[in-house]
């Protein structure tokens, strides 16, 4: 028995392996190097030197660079929030929309969510940074009565955050739709007739039961919203730019990185790797304390 169970253990690892050998080549180890790259100072083609936790008293103390990083990170939360907010609340809703058996033409409607995801980001985003814009758009809203949307949306430092937001729901609200459903498929439908038999309301139903059924979902999409959001970036590059335009109103976590870490701050332009890569650690670090807390709790709801 030993004997077989080891056999079947290495016939098994020769399949890991080369998974194995592609995460530490292409994860693992850049991780670790980023973490290690925060420790120097220097540029990319110059030498680099030791300096220690410098690159993070740096970041929290330069007047300048707190600033930037704490109005990315206040942005970057409410960037997280929006999509929690919206993007997730419609796949849930759309998701018990599209379950119910009395629903017809489900197939259509599915397809219909789920084509923005479809999508390059980046011709989403400058399509509607057309749509969006009011001398391309202004003459067609007045013709139906719409004049009062033909604003600058994206010009306005206090609605280009939450326009982009809601823009990055739109097309990816299809994928929490989609496992949101697969999970309500999955309740047995003898619970939910038994609801019935109570007397239980579709609301009732869905809160006593569905929604405690596929908690573990839940759980698991905020964690990929959290994951996702704290590391977006090509949104706001199609719709803005890499500055966070207007006056810095839309520069999130990701934007922030790539102008110290890799472009450079302009009108230099030379990158600091060093506090490019403390960006990345701490960012590290608050994904973890965030990510690990919403995953134990999952597991335990699913237990």
């Amino acid at each position: 028995m030993k004997k077989g169970m080891t056999m079947s253990a290495g016939y098994w690892i020769r399949y890991l392996l080369p998974a194995l050998l592609f995460y530490i080549v292409f994860m693992a180890y850049p991780l670790v190097d980023s973490l290690k790259l925060s420790f120097f100072s220097g540029n990319p083609v110059g030498p680099r030197s030791f300096v220690g936790f410098d690159n993070f008293v740096t970041l929290f103390t330069d007047p300048e660079k707190s600033a930037r990083y704490w109005g990315a990170f206040g942005h970057t939360c409410i960037f997280f929030m929006i999509h929690m907010c919206v993007q997730n609340v419609l796949g849930i809703t759309f998701a018990a929309i599209l379950t119910n058996r009395t629903m017809q033409y489900k197939e259509l409607y599915r397809t219909v969510i789920f084509i923005p995801t479809t999508l390059a980001v980046l011709i989403t985003g400058y399509l509607w940074k057309l749509i969006l814009n009011p001398v391309w758009a202004g003459p067609m809203l007045k013709k139906i009565g719409l004049s009062m949307l033909a604003q600058p949306w994206l010009g306005n430092e206090h609605t280009a955050l939450p326009v982009v937001a809601l823009v990055s729901c739109w097309q990816w609200v299809g994928i929490p739709t989609m496992m949101f459903s697969a999970a309500l498929q999955n309740i047995p439908e003898e619970l939910i007739e038994a609801g019935r038999i109570e007397g239980a309301g579709h609301w009732q139903i869905f809160r006593r039961i569905k929604l405690p059924m596929i908690m573990p979902v839940v759980g698991m999409i905020a964690i990929l919203t959290f994951v996702n959001n704290f590391n977006a970036f090509d949104v706001v590059f199609a719709m803005e730019n890499v500055n966070g335009a207007p006056a810095y109103s839309t520069d999130l976590i990701g934007t922030l990185f790539y102008r110290t870490g890799i472009a450079g701050q302009h009108p230099i332009g030379i990158p600091d790797t060093g506090l490019g890569a403390a960006i990345a650690a701490i960012t590290f670090v608050v994904l973890c304390a965030g990510v690990i807390p919403t995953l134990r709790k999952t597991q335990t709801q699913n237990d």
